[in-house]
């Protein structure tokens, strides 16, 4: 019960104050940071999937009536990625308000807001597409991410009565604005695609054509829900009172997402149903709706990812340390490993037979381009290449860890990564 847990919970004080405050030591913070290089290394799993994958040019890999259980399990489990990752962001933005006051987190929220939906509309749909004439704009997560820091620029002038029941509102009550829909390319159409109804055929204002993947009602919801979990992370919360909170929280919210589904009412409109055995049926029951992401995807995915920061706050091993190199640098990590992934399909199509055109000018998804259909390999085969994506991102990530480390207090423009 995530929601419940944060109305519930005494020790949830929001640092909204003007003045600084002094936060809490690194290792707690490296918690935060193996947790979200954990959702980067999953998140590059999806992409090299979308490149890769035969199947994925054929079938759905959430289609109960043609995936295996490696082929859903291998798409379902990224499904944590971008709700997590809002979280954290809120969660940061907590703690970076706890340092530097209430003024100044809402000038860099607004700020880096802007920055991301630039980068989202020039940079990364340039990296998506490999096309300089932009044929699409594709608006995915980093643009939700920007319009979320926006609003959020604004809400955390709201009292922390105001700002939580709002944050649990958007969050718990979306779903009912499922039935409604709107057609064509009106400004009203285009806001309400970007409010809750992905659009991935496209809208089309003037010679701009743009996808919208990533609708912001929820989002925004889980962002001020991040921000709120942060204050757990401040000094005047004990270790053992935030582990106990988060466990909690963690654990409610995985309860909460299991009654909602077996009543299979209200939070998501993909109901689930009996399949042709038991596995499938629970295939059926985790396969929740995740354009926009509903409620119930929400509780599935951010009930353990909260767990997970309770019980990662313990020293870093071998393994967790490299694991966090990529946590400290996300950003940086996004940006690189986009063209890397991309540049690797357009290879493998060219060895493959398939031209090296099929992989560019895309006006859409990849995977939707039927011009690849025949393309692909193996899972097997995209998990090796997988593999080899992050040992060639790890050394690059970790050079750029320790040079924003060295020189954060000096170079101002390491603060957009």
């Amino acid at each position: 019960m995530l929601i419940f847990g944060l109305l519930m919970n005494r020790n949830l004080n929001i640092a909204s104050a003007d003045t600084p405050l002094r936060t809490v030591k690194s290792r707690r913070i490296e918690s935060i940071d193996l947790l979200r290089g954990t959702i980067m290394i999953i998140m590059a799993l999806d992409h090299v999937r979308d490149y890769f994958h035969a199947y994925s040019y054929i079938n759905d890999p959430t289609d109960l009536q043609h995936t295996s259980l490696p082929i859903f399990f291998t798409r379902w489990i990224t499904h944590f990625c971008a709700p997590t990752f809002m979280l954290l962001a809120g969660v940061s933005a907590c703690l970076y308000g706890a340092k530097n006051g209430r003024k100044a987190l809402s000038g860099f929220l607004f700020t880096r807001g802007i920055w991301l939906v630039f980068v989202e509309l020039f940079l990364i749909t340039l990296f998506w597409t490999f096309n300089p004439h932009y044929p699409a704009f594709i608006l995915q997560v980093i643009w939700a991410f920007g319009l979320s820091m926006m609003a959020l620029s604004l809400l955390i002038h709201l009292p922390r009565t105001a700002l939580l029941p709002l944050a649990i509102i958007l969050v718990a009550g979306h779903n009912a604005l499922d039935n409604v829909h709107v057609a064509g390319d009106s400004p009203s159409a285009f806001l309400w695609y970007i409010l809750h109804q992905p659009n991935f055929a496209g809208f089309t204002a003037g010679p701009f054509h743009f996808v919208i993947g990533y609708p912001i009602i929820p989002y925004i919801g889980i962002i001020s829900l991040g921000y709120c979990l942060g204050s757990l992370y401040t000094p005047d919360t004990a270790p053992e009172t935030r582990k106990k909170s988060l466990r909690n929280i963690g654990i409610g919210a995985i309860v909460l997402f299991i009654i909602l589904r077996g009543i299979n009412i209200y939070g998501d409109a993909a109901h689930w149903s009996a399949q042709k055995n038991f596995l499938f049926t629970v295939l059926s029951f985790v396969n929740v709706t995740k354009y926009p992401p509903s409620l119930l995807y929400i509780l599935m995915t951010l009930g353990p990812s909260v767990l997970f920061l309770a019980y990662a706050e313990r020293p870093l091993n071998k393994f967790t340390s490299k694991v966090v190199v990529f946590g400290k640098v996300p950003m940086f990590f996004y940006l690189l490993h986009i063209p890397l992934i991309h540049g690797l399909g357009v290879l493998a199509a060219s060895l493959s037979g398939h031209s090296p055109a099929d992989m560019v000018n895309l006006t859409t998804w990849v995977t939707a381009n039927p011009q690849l259909q025949g393309y692909g390999f193996s899972l097997p085969v995209v998990y090796l290449i997988w593999v080899v994506v992050m040992l060639l991102l790890y050394p690059v990530s970790h050079w750029f860890s320790q040079y924003k480390q060295a020189n954060q207090g000096q170079k101002k423009w390491l603060s957009y990564f």
